[in-house]
């Protein structure tokens, strides 16, 4: 192991008894119940960077004796891969060895990429190990996710982090133990949370904080060397799990958690136009006319995130989410509209009703359009009670159901008198 490379490199585990993390994959061996005649089944490494998706890659070949060839679809093609396929070929003819081909990210190799493997992985001439920091749903063909087990590693617990802190700081022969560092207790605490997880960071933050005079590491030190890395990523999965946890927080009427996951994006480089748009869906989709400022509002801040521009316009999503978060909350309109979306899908698109098309030339009252119609305002109270709406194949439906939630409230109470003077045939 060379002293020039770095900490994190030097200290990957060298066997299955140094990995640490992923208990629900290495506890009896789960990862390996693939195993078969000799040979594992192939498999997809799916995680956050960090938690040892490639170490294990590498100690699962080293344990089942088989050639270990690996390569980043970062850069790479089907060329490389042929090339790794017939070297796989050769050595599988010569004495029945059989390969482990490890690809890391593999989300980036696209459809025709993807293809490639798997006529050598029915075969056997390959056992794929795939590493992905993506939801391989959404980035792998369906038919290489059929031939592989998917494996889904976790972020490192703190005491996991902790462990090999300390270990790379009393290995002598490939860590730092020969410098004599110490850590405190609150420094250590501190560079565990910096890492979200992710062993890489704390080792290479570690190995920062080492190059210097004193011998006691403290958390000043840390935040000296160290910038703090927030878990986020604007592309990939932690994108949508923390727009998800923000909308779901508003939704759910915590303001406090909804100002957490905002200001976790925005400090992350969220594009805040992204997240004001998800504002103005939410007010009409969860908010709806229980309080019918709440669009007016989430509209305003959109304006105001394209007028004013970050760092300030925090300010301005702030007092949106809040407010949107202490309000009242109905998914009526919502949940009309997929109604509404479903007969239209399902039903025939009867006629339009002559009585509510335009006569706006004489043929066509000739032809009886807008005969019957009659106007709202000429009636009592601006309400034509014996006037239909839908195509008489239909009769009148119902979609629209107001809750019993702050503005809705008085909605529902007028619907339910028009409706009642219609005596609707209802059809829901």
């Amino acid at each position: 192991m060379k002293r020039t490379e770095p900490l994190a490199e030097r200290m990957r585990p060298q066997s299955l008894k140094e990995f640490i993390g992923q208990s629900h994959l290495l506890k009896k061996r789960k990862f390996l119940r693939g195993l078969y005649r000799g040979r594992c089944a192939s498999l997809i490494f799916w995680g956050p960077p960090g938690t040892g998706k490639t170490t294990l890659a590498r100690l699962l070949a080293k344990e089942l004796k088989g050639s270990f060839k690996e390569f980043s679809a970062v850069g790479s093609g089907v060329k490389e891969i042929r090339k790794v396929i017939e070297e796989a070929k050769k050595l599988k003819d010569f004495n029945g060895t059989f390969t482990f081909l490890f690809v890391d990210e593999i989300h980036h190799f696209n459809k025709k990429q993807q293809n490639a493997f798997l006529p050598h992985i029915e075969n056997g001439t390959i056992v794929l190990i795939a590493a992905t920091t993506e939801n391989p749903s959404f980035y792998l063909i369906p038919p290489l996710i059929s031939r592989c087990h998917i494996l889904r590693f976790e972020p490192l617990k703190p005491e996991e982090i902790k462990k090999i802190v300390w270990r790379a700081l009393k290995n002598k022969k490939r860590g730092l133990g020969n410098l004599n560092l110490k850590i405190t207790s609150k420094a250590l605490g501190y560079l565990t949370s910096l890492c979200s997880g992710d062993a890489r960071i704390a080792l290479n933050i570690l190995e920062f904080c080492a190059d210097k005079k004193e011998k006691t590491i403290t958390k000043k030190e840390i935040a000296k060397k160290a910038k703090k890395v927030l878990f986020y990523d604007r592309a990939g999965d932690h994108h949508y799990d923390t727009i998800s946890a923000f909308i779901k927080s508003i939704r759910g009427s915590n303001p406090d958690a909804a100002l957490y996951y905002l200001t976790r994006m925005l400090e992350s480089g969220e594009d805040p136009r992204f997240i004001a748009r998800r504002l103005v869906i939410l007010a009409s989709e969860d908010i709806g006319n229980a309080n019918p400022l709440a669009l007016l509002v989430a509209v305003s801040g959109f304006q105001a995130v394209e007028f004013v521009g970050m760092p300030e316009a925090a300010i301005n999503l702030a007092q949106v989410v809040t407010y949107l978060a202490t309000s009242y909350k109905s998914n009526a309109s919502y949940l009309a509209l997929k109604k509404t979306e479903n007969d239209i899908k399902n039903l025939p698109l009867y006629p339009v009703p002559l009585e509510l098309r335009n006569a706006s030339t004489e043929l066509m009252k000739k032809f009886g359009y807008g005969k019957g119609y009659q106007y709202a305002h000429n009636f009592d109270k601006h309400f034509a009670p014996d006037m239909k709406f839908f195509p008489k194949e239909m009769g009148e439906k119902v979609y629209y159901k107001p809750t019993e939630q702050g503005a809705e409230k008085h909605i529902k109470e007028r619907l339910t008198k028009w409706r009642k003077k219609k005596n609707y045939n209802k059809k829901t």
